[in-house]
């Protein structure tokens, strides 16, 4: 049968009440004590959460864990010494050809980026006043030898009149000096002609170097003279060619001493570090450039497949013979301080130490080590900047070591 109105409000509070005693077992024991001890056990079982087990003693930290790093073997061999710098391709002879006589160009004679050899035509001025003033200095040689001829006939007809005391000593005086004068006439004739010829040929441009030439800088019609800056066409040499670099000055006297000896070679290379051509050191600057501690020298290249071009930038590498017999370790080991190098060496334990060394003639994979490590030593080469003196490391088996 359905409840009544007040057995539910009963009901519900009686609900209430036991759920209270539950949560707060202290109620029930202050207002039902018989009902204590059941609200005690209840509270227990929900409201407690079990016991959690004990940590084993494996689990408790002891430390932090291993550093992981790469380490390499110090191995004593021979080191080649390889200079590595910067260089600038330049060609071996540059000419900017210009104009020595005033005049007005009447031809071109090549075209623009074509390789011409040496006194293959260039330009032509106009060669008509020149010519002009050829003819005219040989016309008056002419008659100036004509005019002599006929003195030395005079001078020889006083010469016997003056004999038989018919000319006066004064007449034939008179006339071998004319003779000479005549004779002197002649001399500066022929440097008149000799001067006309040389301008005559100038008016003919042809090329003073094989090489290859460059953008037409004047075109025909133009008028010329043997004073303006502009010139007509440069040409750059490009077989062979030179590149210019530099070197430290620690090197200075080696290299002098090894180019005594021999030619040196010197290879280079481009940005992405494809070889571009090999050839052999030609010449040392004869002074350190003191802004920068380094020397300046220059490289010859046959250059026959015009790998090299004018004015490319190279990498070039200066070989200067071989160190015999020396403790040589990976450049990635090598590390910087304010004190100055060192390297972390890994001891039997497999702790790190840094160890301070002093690196010789160097590379970019490799180093030599002229004091601080022994042969066979253990020396971290990557995971440096987690290591303290002492770390404890964990090797990387792809180190090999």
């Amino acid at each position: 049968m359905p409840l009544t109105r007040s057995a539910a409000i009963a009901l519900f509070a009686l609900a209430v009440a036991a759920g209270a005693a539950v949560y707060s077992p202290n109620l029930a024991d202050r207002f039902a004590p018989p009902t204590g001890a059941i609200a005690h056990r209840m509270h227990d079982k929900i409201w407690t959460s079990p016991a959690q087990p004990a940590a084993s003693p494996s689990s408790v930290a002891s430390g932090p864990p291993p550093v992981s790093v790469t380490v390499a073997t110090v191995k004593r061999g021979d080191f080649p010494i390889v200079l590595t710098g910067l260089g600038q391709v330049q060609a071996y002879n540059a000419v900017l050809v210009r104009a020595r006589v005033d005049g007005e160009i009447t031809k071109i004679g090549f075209k623009e980026g074509e390789m011409v050899n040496q006194g293959d035509l260039l330009a032509q001025i106009d060669l008509r006043p020149f010519q002009a003033t050829l003819d005219a200095a040989v016309a008056k040689k002419t008659q100036d030898e004509a005019t002599l001829a006929n003195a030395k006939l005079d001078l020889a007809r006083y010469s016997t009149l003056a004999k038989q005391n018919f000319a006066t000593q004064q007449q034939l005086d008179t006339q071998n000096s004319l003779v000479h004068q005549l004779t002197a006439a002649i001399a500066a004739d022929t440097a008149s002609v000799e001067a006309a010829q040389v301008q005559l040929g100038y008016t003919t441009i042809r090329a003073p170097i094989s090489g290859r030439v460059g953008f037409r800088l004047i075109d025909e019609g133009n008028l010329v003279n043997a004073n303006q800056q502009t010139g007509i066409v440069s040409i750059a040499q490009l077989r062979p060619i030179s590149v210019v670099f530099t070197a430290p000055q620690e090197y200075v006297d080696r290299i002098n001493e090894e180019l005594a000896q021999g030619p040196l070679p010197v290879t280079v290379t481009n940005a992405e570090g494809k070889k571009l051509a090999a050839g052999k050191l030609a010449v040392s600057d004869n002074q350190v450039d003191v802004a920068t501690g380094t020397i300046r020298l220059k490289a010859e290249f046959e250059n026959q497949d015009r790998a090299l071009w004018p004015g490319l930038a190279v990498t070039t590498e200066l070989r200067l013979g071989v160190e015999r017999d020396v403790l040589i370790v990976p450049a990635n080991a090598v590390q910087h301080a304010q004190n100055g190098q060192f390297v972390y060496v890994v001891d039997d334990q497999n702790r790190a130490t840094p160890k301070p060394v002093k690196i010789g003639p160097q590379n970019v994979s490799e180093a030599v080590v002229t004091t601080g490590l022994a042969e066979n030593e253990r020396i971290v080469t990557s995971g440096q900047f987690l290591l303290q003196p002492g770390t404890e490391v964990a090797v990387d088996s792809a180190s090999g070591s």
